[in-house]
Parts: structure tokens; sequence; C-alpha cells
């Protein structure tokens, strides 16, 4: 079998997924996040994956809270489609037992007064806003309110979860429980994974996942590989060949947050920042240096595909909109 080949067909780089294959590869490379920089304030997207325009299917499922924003990977924001929120509530959920004064006055006038923006809270207790942002935050973490994202307006209103929410059990499955769930998705799209791989994913305990791994084994659902770990069933897949291609991939690509650890070390910028990474045939093989400003400036292209120099041109100035300023540090 080849690993990179089924990884291309899992992730729909060879053949853009239909509406229903996009639903399933969103739910299994959640949380989403949007495109890095350049996101704000529209809904999440998978960036090549989709045979239609998915930025106006997720607006739409964000409108009617399909899908919703919670706090989760290392308490950054992420999208995910509403009927998982038990789980990912369970995984991701940072209990607050000692809660500061500020927290506890925001909270219990949430629950007295019932949904408000960030205004009307600093108009009731006289705090900044720069107090009351990072209170509500944390809060947020322990899914102890929620903000009410169905557009892309900055005026939104923040509830307590439970109000938002009055079904969601917070008990139903212990860390370890929902996080054997979530690794059986992060499996399946990656095909091969391993610890630090679903550590730089999901940002949790290395503890719980190592946990969650090894009970996965025992019930023969994931089976040990040289490298790492692969659903049992996938031992036997089909081969499939490997789709000679170039993308250009945002620091929040699924692709790209479950290889951060190793594309740190082994792709770093000079000239100043990241903007993006490489994946030539399947495989990550260089990155984009330059800076962000209201526009990329596309400053420097680094690869070990030299002879793909046009390929990786074309594919950046049509993913950007901007033409890089050299490559492998000669001008172009």
């Amino acid at each position: 079998m080849n690993i990179t080949a089924l990884r291309q067909q899992r992730q729909h780089l060879n053949v853009p997924a239909t509406e229903e294959e996009y639903n399933a590869l969103y739910r299994d490379t959640s949380p989403g996040q949007n495109v890095y920089w350049n996101g704000f304030g529209d809904p999440p997207t998978i960036t090549y994956r989709a045979s239609f325009d998915d930025m106006e299917y997720n607006r739409e499922r964000q409108k009617d809270r399909i899908l919703i924003k919670g706090r989760f990977c290392g308490g950054n924001l992420g999208w995910i489609e509403a009927s998982d929120l038990e789980l990912f509530a369970c995984a991701f959920r940072k209990p607050l037992d000692k809660p500061t004064p500020k927290q506890l006055v925001l909270k219990e006038l949430l629950e007295r007064e019932g949904p408000m923006n960030i205004q009307q809270m600093k108009e009731e207790t006289g705090m900044l806003v720069k107090e009351i942002t990072p209170a509500l935050h944390r809060l947020q973490e322990a899914f102890l309110i929620h903000e009410d994202q169905n557009d892309g307006e900055w005026d939104r209103p923040w509830m307590t979860f439970a109000e938002a929410f009055p079904s969601i059990d917070l008990a139903k499955y212990s860390r370890v429980e929902a996080l054997k769930i979530l690794l059986q998705r992060f499996a399946y799209r990656n095909v091969e994974f391993d610890s630090a791989m679903a550590r730089s994913f999901y940002k949790l305990p290395v503890k719980d996942i190592n946990t969650a791994i090894a009970e996965l084994v025992s019930e023969n659902i994931l089976t040990e590989t040289a490298d790492g770990y692969m659903l049992s069933e996938d031992l036997t897949a089909e081969q499939t060949e490997i789709t000679k291609s170039v993308y250009v991939l945002h620091r929040n690509d699924f692709l790209v947050k479950s290889n951060e650890h190793l594309l740190k070390e082994q792709w770093k910028p000079s000239y100043p920042d990241t903007l993006y990474y490489l994946l030539i045939d399947g495989e990550f093989r260089g990155m984009v240096e330059g800076k962000f400003r209201y526009t990329p400036e596309v400053e420097n292209i680094i690869t070990d595909c030299l002879d793909r120099k046009e390929e990786i041109i074309k594919a950046i100035e049509a993913f950007c909109g901007q033409s890089p300023r050299h490559f492998m540090g000669k001008e172009i």
C-alpha cells in the first residue's frame, strides 16, 4: 500500500469532494480553523478539497448553526458540527476550578440577564474590554459560556453554555473516551500517524493521547507500524497511485497542523516568517517565506524540488494572487 497516495485520496487532493464526502471530511478534520491570517470574518474552508464553493456552503451552515464556534485545541478558536459538540466538549473542556472575581462577575451577569454582547457587558460592569475578553475566553474554554457567531459580524452575543445547549452532557465521555473516537477519524484522514502528530493537531496532553492509542491497539482498532499507527482495516487497503500535484497549504490546514512540529524544525524561515508550506506529490517539500500584511508579501520559495519551479510559482500565484520575488534566494 502507498500511504502517501491513500492520504491524497482520503484528503480529496486527487478528486475534489462532493457535498456528502465533504461533510465527512469536515467532521474528521475538525476542529476546522479559518484560512490563516486572511480568513477573518469568513467561515472555515478546506482549501483545495471541495468540488463546490465551500465558503458559501459553510456560510449557510454557520448561519443555520450547523457549524458552531468554540475554543478547542490549546484554547484556539475552531469550528465543529453542532451534532459533535458533546464529543468535543468532553475532549477539550478545561474546567475552571478557581475562577477569578472578573470571571465570576461575567458568568453571573450572563446567568442573570441572558445573552449580551461585550459592549453591553462593559456598560453593566464598568470593566474594560481588555479585561472582559480574556475572562470570556477562559469561561469559554471551560464550556461555561458560548459565543453565538452565526455570521461574519463582530457584534455577537454571549450566553451561558447551559442556555445555548441545555441537553449537552459534559460528562458523557472521559477525555480518553472522546479521544478514542477522534483518533480514529484522525487516523483515517492521515492514514498513518504517531502520538506527536496527534499532539500537534489536538494540543491535548501526551499522556491522554498515548492512553487512548494503547486502548485502541488493545481493541485491534489500531495497529502499530514501523512509523506509528494505522487503522487495522487499512492494512489491506487497495493500492492507489500518487497524484502529481503542487499545493500551497496555509498554516491552519489540517495536514499542516498535523505535522506542525516537524515542519517548524525542517523548514525555518530567514525572512521573516513562514507564509505557506508546499505539498508536492502528497509530501511536504518546501515553504514560502514572506510577511503577512493586508495582502501577503511573497518573498522567497525554499524547496528541494528544483525541477518544479514553474509549477510552484503558478500554484502560489493562484492561491494568493501574488508573485514570489525569489526562488531559492535568487531573484525571479
